[in-house]
C-alpha cells in the first residue's frame, strides 16, 4: 500500500553571515511510493511522463503512472547486494543501463527484461557504482578502477595507471564535446580529451596516505574513500567549459574544463560535506548534503528540503517540467515546485515560527559563549601595539660592605688594626621604549596563529549550531503536519525535538532555552 505524505511549508533564502534574511516560497513534497526501501537512484523518463524506475537495496522497481503503483521489474538478492545508478542509453531511451554491487545489467525494452553485461574478477571489480554511457563506449567506475567497452558492452578492457586501480566515484562528460571525459576517484578528478586515450589528472584529492587505491578487501577501500574529499562530479549541459565538484569541503567550480578550480561560496549550504550534485536544463545547481537539499542563486545555498519526511537522501534526478525528485532512505519524493530563484520578492520577509528566536540572535549566543568573538583579536592587535607606548620599567637597588684592616710590621713587632667596616647602598630606576613594536612586534605573530585558529573554531561553531538550528525547525514542522493518532512518531520527534534544544542549550550556555520561555 502506498502512502501519500503532503506537506506544506514556507521557506526562503537563507543568507548565512552574521545575520539571516529569508525570502518566502511555497513547496511541496510528495511520497511516491516504496516507502523504508532505502533507495540509491532514480531515472525519470523525460518522453514518457509518469515512467519512472527506482534502484535500491533489493533491486530495481517501475511505475507508469508517475507512482501511484509499482513493480518489481529486476530482483537482486544476497548480503550488501543494491543498484547504485540507473542510466538511459545516449540515443535511444528504450536502453537502460544499471550499475549494482553485483556488475552491470542491461535493458533493451524500458527495463522489462534485464541481462548482466559486465562481471569483475573479484568483488571490488564486481561492485559497479557509476557509469557514462557515449554513443560509441561505454566508461564504467567499480572500486578497482575503470573499465571501458567499445561494442556495447560486449568485451572491457581495464584502464592502466592509477585510473585503473583506483577507486571510481563518479564520471561524467559533455554531450556536445564527447572526447572531453571526466571521471573522479578518490586520489583526484582525471580529464581525458581523446576519447579515453589519454588521462591526465586535472584536480587533486588530499588523502591520508599518497591518494592512490592500492589492491585490498572492501574495508580498505571503503576506507581510502572516506579519506578523500572527493564525492561527486557533474557538468553543465549548456556549457561544456563548466565542471562541479562535490568534496568534503564544498563545492568546487571549473570554468575552463578542469584546468583550475574555485571554491564556490558556501553561504547557506549548512555543511561543507557535499556528497551529489544535480544541474538542471537552466544551469541552476542542486546540491545534497547530510543536512538537505540545497540549490544555488544569486552567490548563496537556500535549502529546498524543510518539511521532507526523510534524512538521507542519495539521488536527485529532475522531469521536463522541473520537477525535482529525491530517492532517500525512507522512499521516493517528489516537488512540483523547485526554482526558488524565479520567487524572491524585492523585500524579503523574515518567517519564524512566532515562539522562535531568530537564527542570528543564536548565532551570536554561541559566539559569546565560546569566547571567539572577532573583537577579541582585534583587542588583542590594540593592545599589541599599545605595549610600544608604555615603557618598561626597571628598579635596581645594590648595597656592599667591606671590612677595614690595618697591618703594622717591623723587625721585632707585627700588630693588626681592626677599623670600621665600609659600607654603601645605592638605587636606581630606567625606562626604555621600544618604539619599533609601533609598526610591527613578536606578538603579531603569536596573534595572527591564534586569529586563524580562532576563525576556525568559530566557523566550525557557527555550521553546527546553523545546523541544529534548521534541523530543529524541520522536526518542529514534521510535528506540525503529523496526526493526533500517530502517536509514536509524534513521540519520536517530541524527543527529537528536545535533543535538539539540548544540543543548542550546550552550544549557547542555556541561552536557546531562556529565549524560548520570554517569546512564550
Amino acid at each position: 500500500m502506498r502512502k501519500n505524505i503532503v506537506i506544506t511549508v514556507v521557506i526562503g533564502v537563507f543568507v548565512l553571515t552574521f545575520g539571516l534574511s529569508i525570502s518566502a516560497a511555497e513547496i511541496t513534497w510528495k511520497e511516491i511510493g516504496r516507502d523504508n526501501l532505502d533507495l540509491k537512484t532514480v531515472l525519470v523518463n523525460p518522453e514518457a511522463p509518469g515512467v519512472i524506475l527506482i534502484g535500491s537495496k533489493k533491486g530495481i522497481f517501475k511505475s507508469q503512472d508517475w507512482g501511484d503503483s509499482w513493480r518489481s521489474v529486476l530482483s537482486i538478492r544476497g548480503q550488501n547486494k543494491e543498484i547504485n545508478l540507473l542510466l538511459y542509453g545516449p540515443r535511444d531511451k528504450n536502453s537502460i543501463y544499471a550499475a549494482s554491487t553485483d556488475g552491470l545489467y542491461y535493458s533493451y525494452n524500458q527495463g522489462e527484461s534485464w541481462m548482466r553485461i559486465f562481471r569483475g574478477k573479484n568483488y571490488l571489480q564486481n561492485n559497479c557504482g557509476t557509469l557514462a554511457v557515449l554513443p560509441e563506449s561505454i566508461y564504467l567506475g567499480t572500486k578497482q578502477g575503470l573499465f571501458v567497452s567499445s561494442d556495447k558492452g560486449r568485451s572491457w578492457r581495464k584502464e592502466t595507471g592509477e585510473i585503473g586501480n583506483s577507486q571510481i566515484l563518479s564520471i561524467t562528460y559533455n554531450t556536445k564535446e564527447e572526447n572531453y571525459i571526466y571521471v573522479a576517484c578518490i586520489g583526484g578528478v582525471f580529464r581525458t580529451q581523446d576519447a579515453g586515450k589519454s588521462w591526465k589528472k586535472v584536480f587533486l584529492a588530499y588523502t591520508a596516505e599518497d591518494g592512490g587505491q592500492k589492491e585490498g578487501d572492501e574495508e580498505d577501500a571503503d576506507e581510502e574513500a572516506k579519506n578523500s574529499i572527493i564525492r561527486y562530479i557533474n557538468c553543465d549541459q549548456n556549457n561544456s567549459n563548466y565542471l562541479y565538484l562535490a568534496t568534503g569541503r564544498g563545492v568546487y567550480q571549473s570554468r575552463d574544463k578542469g584546468q583550475t578550480w574555485d571554491l564556490m561560496p558556501s553561504s547557506g549550504l549548512l555543511g561543507r560535506e557535499v556528497k551529489f550534485l544535480l544541474i538542471s536544463r537552466q544551469s541552476i545547481i542542486y546540491a545534497v548534503t547530510k543536512s538537505g537539499i540545497f540549490e544555488y542563486s544569486n552567490g548563496h545555498w537556500q535549502e529546498l528540503s524543510l518539511g521532507l519526511a526523510a534524512e538521507d537522501v542519495s539521488f536527485l534526478a529532475l522531469d521536463k517540467d522541473s520537477n525535482l525528485y529525491a530517492a532517500c532512505d525512507k522512499g521516493l519524493f517528489k516537488t512540483d515546485k523547485v526554482n526558488f530563484s524565479e520567487n524572491l520578492g524585492d523585500n524579503p520577509v523574515v518567517i519564524y515560527y512566532k515562539d522562535e528566536p531568530k537564527i542570528n540572535e543564536i548565532q551570536q549566543a554561541a559566539i559569546k559563549y565560546a569566547e571567539v568573538e572577532p573583537e577579541k583579536i582585534k583587542e588583542w592587535r590594540k593592545k599589541a601595539k599599545m605595549k610600544a607606548v608604555l615603557p618598561r620599567l626597571t628598579v635596581g637597588i645594590d648595597s656592599s660592605e667591606a671590612d677595614n684592616y690595618e697591618i703594622y710590621t717591623s723587625a721585632t713587632t707585627r700588630y693588626v688594626y681592626e677599623g670600621p667596616d665600609d659600607k654603601s647602598s645605592g638605587w636606581d630606576i630606567t625606562l626604555s621604549w621600544e618604539l619599533g613594536d609601533l609598526i610591527w612586534s613578536e606578538a603579531q605573530t603569536s596573534i595572527d596563529v591564534r586569529s586563524r585558529l580562532m576563525v576556525q573554531l568559530r566557523d566550525d561553531i557557527l555550521d553546527e549550531v546553523t545546523k541544529i538550528y534548521f534541523e530543529r525547525l524541520r522536526v518542529k514542522i514534521e510535528l506540525d503536519n503529523l496526526s493526533i493518532e500517530d502517536r509514536k512518531k509524534r513521540l519520536e520527534r517530541e524527543l527529537k525535538l528536545q535533543e535538539l534544544t539540548a544540543s543548542l542549550d550546550a552550544l549557547t550556555g542555556g541561552y536557546f532555552s531562556q529565549q524560548l520561555k520570554n517569546k512564550s
